[in-house]
Order: structure tokens, then C-alpha cells, then sequence
């Protein structure tokens, strides 16, 4: 059976763990407002989707 070297060390094991962080998503443009949203998915602000309306917007 296959047996490990020796212990690794905490830090030696955190460091492998260091990247894995949460990203920023990125953001477009609303075509129609200007307003930043995420992709593929309906303004929030004015309601568009792919410059049609598709949410009402109060």
C-alpha cells in the first residue's frame, strides 16, 4: 500500500487552499438604461432583456 512520505505541515497544506477564493461577477451594461447587470439576465432597474420588456417595473 502506498504510505505518505512524512507529515505535511499546516502551512504547507494552507497553501494549497490559498487560492481558492470568490470572484467579482462580472457586470454589462443595460442596453436601454445604462444600468450594470449581471448577464444573461432581466434589468432590474428598467425591466429589458435583450431590448424587449419583460419585467413590469413599478
Amino acid at each position: 500500500m502506498a504510505v505518505p512520505k512524512g507529515k505535511v505541515s499546516s502551512a504547507r497544506r494552507d497553501k494549497r487552499r490559498a487560492n481558492w477564493k470568490m470572484e467579482v461577477p462580472n457586470l454589462s451594461t443595460c442596453s436601454k438604461c445604462g444600468e450594470p447587470v449581471l448577464a444573461h439576465r432581466a434589468c432590474k432597474n428598467c425591466g429589458t432583456y435583450k431590448n424587449k420588456a419583460v419585467l413590469e417595473v413599478k
